[in-house]
């Protein structure tokens, strides 16, 4: 299908706020998750890396599911999608707060939240995609601050609204409010497409009849009904005029048998086509699975994609559990409540808004490479949460959970980073196997961190373990990008020139 020309502006503004706003209401509740992730504890009465499943599948869901969110887009179009996301998040959020197990809200919360939340990112990206193309950049970055200024608003909220209402009621709240992604969506008129008729006639008429199995001719009702009048008229007057009446009979059973033939004929070979064509689909979507698995092996040829590839994973593993584990963190540090004025996970959605903003300009400058600066963010990011375990007060915890969230912010670069390493042909296949690993990395961390809390009794392992998988994905990303290795290219090519000089001169 194809689009008109994206007008860059006009009703494309409307799209970017409407989906600013889609991404405020749906992401609100599952990156704020940490303030819930506290009372859940409380309620069941179970184990934290148990519990930490929770918000790690309602994070990472989305993102597993992303080739079935971008199929569902491109068969039904980003209104439909965003009107049935819409109920999925609402009612999640809804039947969570009836939940009698954590195996419910793995359900609930997990799953019908976590991949409805795919489903309106995948809706938002692509049809503000098709709306910009000069301006794409500076769209999905107002976008994307959506999800953190979310953060910031429903960390605080939910607090709120759970010290008035409580846990059942605040999740009742929150999932009615979602419901106003209905409206958003409603508002998000797809592009109109260019106009095909002419070339669809076209293309009917080049069509051979062969292909044309659901148009084949009927067989024709009135030849048959005629057919039988005569012989039952036959059968009346047979005692007038026996011996006309029985070559007419004759006639009739052959013209009969003729007929049958022919439609014996045409349904066989109707069926030998629906054959035919059966097995020539079959065949090209093997051929197109197997193109994809090729492409994919091929990327991981690249040395520097299979350390992004090393490097996301660990980042996920290890960069996501602060956002849903740093409340519980400071509770187990046993620090007032009344001196947290404002929630972490707020702190992190702010901060995360400003780095995403921040980030995206830096990369824009030609001075400065997107990839050595991904490579810093996540360098910087093991530092800060080896640090974690030192802080003793809000004031520490509320400085480290600010640089955590400015430096995720690195996600507003990734694409670039993308880019600059497979190049823009293979983009969209290589975004696609990164963030499935980076939604593996979402689902793994914090159930990872509880357990280790389960053991140790103390979040300090956990932690290590954090900034140190974060810290080997990025050193492993800059040992594999340095300079040294086309220093060693440059080195080997001229030795090989020379010798295939030397044999042709030889000769």
């Amino acid at each position: 299908m194809s689009y008109q020309k994206p007008p860059d502006g006009g009703w494309g503004w409307i799209i970017v706020t409407i989906s600013f706003f889609i991404q405020f209401l749906c992401y609100g509740s599952p990156l704020s998750v940490g303030v819930l992730y506290v009372e859940w504890l409380d309620v069941f009465e179970e184990g934290k890396g148990k519990t930490a499943w929770v918000g790690s599948l309602a994070a990472g869901f989305g993102l597993l599911a992303s080739p079935l969110c971008s199929a569902s887009v491109t068969s039904f179009g980003a209104r439909p999608v965003t009107i049935f996301s819409s109920f999925l998040v609402a009612a999640g959020l809804i039947l969570s707060s009836f939940a009698p197990s954590l195996y419910f809200l793995y359900f609930s919360y997990g799953f019908m939240v976590g991949f409805g939340c795919g489903l309106l990112y995948t809706a938002t990206v692509t049809i503000t995609c098709q709306y910009f193309d000069k301006r794409r950049g500076l769209a999905l970055g107002i976008i994307s601050t959506g999800s953190s200024v979310g953060t910031f608003i429903y960390a605080g909220l939910q607090k709120e609204l759970i010290s008035i209402y409580g846990l059942d009621g605040c999740l009742l709240i929150v999932g009615a409010l979602s419901l106003n992604i209905l409206a958003c969506g409603i508002l998000l008129r797809p592009l109109p497409c260019a106009s095909t008729t002419s070339l669809e006639k076209t293309n009917s008429e080049k069509t051979p009849d062969n292909y044309l199995i659901y148009h084949e001719k009927q067989p024709n009702t009135e030849e048959n009904t005629c057919m039988l009048e005569k012989l039952s008229g036959n059968e009346n007057n047979r005692t007038c005029t026996p011996t006309a009446d029985r070559k007419k009979a004759v006639n009739s059973n052959v013209n009969g048998v003729s007929a049958l033939h022919a439609r014996e004929n045409d349904t066989y070979n109707n069926s030998v086509t629906e054959t035919n064509i059966c097995k020539q689909i079959a065949k090209n979507k093997c051929h197109r699975y197997l193109d994809y698995w090729e492409k994919t092996v091929d990327l991981f040829k690249n040395k520097v994609f299979s350390a992004l590839f090393v490097a996301i994973l660990l980042f996920d593993i290890g960069g996501f559990p602060p956002a849903l584990l740093l409340e519980d963190v400071a509770k187990s540090a046993n620090i007032d409540e009344d001196s947290m004025v404002v929630p972490l996970v707020s702190i992190i959605g702010f901060t995360m808004a400003i780095g995403k903003l921040s980030l995206g300009i830096l990369a824009d400058f030609k001075w400065i490479n997107a990839l050595y600066l991904y490579i810093f963010t996540l360098l910087a990011t093991g530092v800060a949460l080896i640090a974690v375990p030192f802080a003793n007060s809000y004031a520490t915890l509320a400085i480290l959970a600010g640089t955590l969230g400015f430096l995720s912010g690195n996600w507003s670069i990734f694409p670039y980073v993308t880019t600059t390493t497979v190049g823009l042909d293979k983009l969209t296949h290589a975004y696609g196997v990164l963030m499935f690993f980076a939604g593996v990395g979402n689902c793994l961390g914090p159930p990872i961190v509880g357990w280790f809390f389960d053991w140790t009794q103390t979040y300090h392992i956990a932690f290590y373990f954090c900034g140190i998988c974060v810290l080997l994905g990025g050193l492993l990303l800059l040992i594999v990008t340095l300079p040294f290795w086309d220093m060693c290219k440059k080195k080997t090519e001229p030795s090989s020139k020379k010798y295939i000089y030397k044999v042709a001169s030889g000769v």
